[in-house]
C-alpha cells in the first residue's frame, strides 16, 4: 500500500499488515509510524490525498477558534491509535483560505474524511477521542 511519509511527504510502498513494529520513509529515514498530525496547505494537499492508500483525516481549523483548540489533544491522541492504518492531517484555514473555500468549509472544526482521493465523510463541530476514534475505525 502506499502512504505519504508525515516527515518529508514523500510515497512509499508498505506492505500491508495488522500491526507494525518498524517502518521508515525509504527517503528521508524518518518513521513512518510517527502519528503526529501533518500540516497541509494548497502545495501539498492533493498530493497527499492522491497517494495515500490509507484514509486521511483532516481537520479544518483556524488558531482563534476556541472549539478547535479544544479538540486538537483529542484528534492527537486518537492518531497514537492508528499508525499506518489512518493519516491525519490538519489545515489551517486562516492560512489556507483556498483550501477552506474548496471544500466548502462554512464552521470550524470540520473534519472530512478521503478514501482512494474522494471525500468519503464530513463532520462539524468538536468531537472527543472516543469518537474521533470511532470516526477513524470505519475507514480502516
Amino acid at each position: 500500500m502506499r502512504v505519504v511519509c508525515p516527515h518529508c511527504k514523500s510515497v512509499n510502498n508498505v506492505p500491508q499488515k495488522d500491526s507494525y513494529t518498524k517502518a521508515n520513509c525509504g527517503k528521508c529515514k524518518e518513521s513512518l509510524l510517527d502519528t503526529k498530525p501533518i500540516e497541509l496547505t494548497t502545495v501539498n494537499f492533493d498530493e497527499v490525498i492522491v497517494n495515500s492508500d490509507i484514509a486521511v483525516i483532516v481537520d479544518f481549523w483556524a488558531p482563534w477558534c476556541g472549539p478547535c483548540k479544544m479538540m486538537a489533544p483529542n484528534f492527537e491522541k486518537s492518531a497514537k491509535n492508528f499508525p499506518l492504518k489512518v493519516l491525519y492531517a490538519k489545515v489551517n484555514t486562516e492560512n489556507e483560505q483556498n483550501l477552506g473555500a474548496r471544500f466548502g468549509i462554512r464552521s470550524i472544526p470540520t473534519i472530512i474524511v478521503f478514501k482512494n482521493a474522494k471525500e468519503v465523510h464530513r463532520v462539524s463541530g468538536a468531537l472527543d477521542e472516543s469518537a474521533i476514534n470511532k470516526l477513524s475505525a470505519q475507514f480502516i
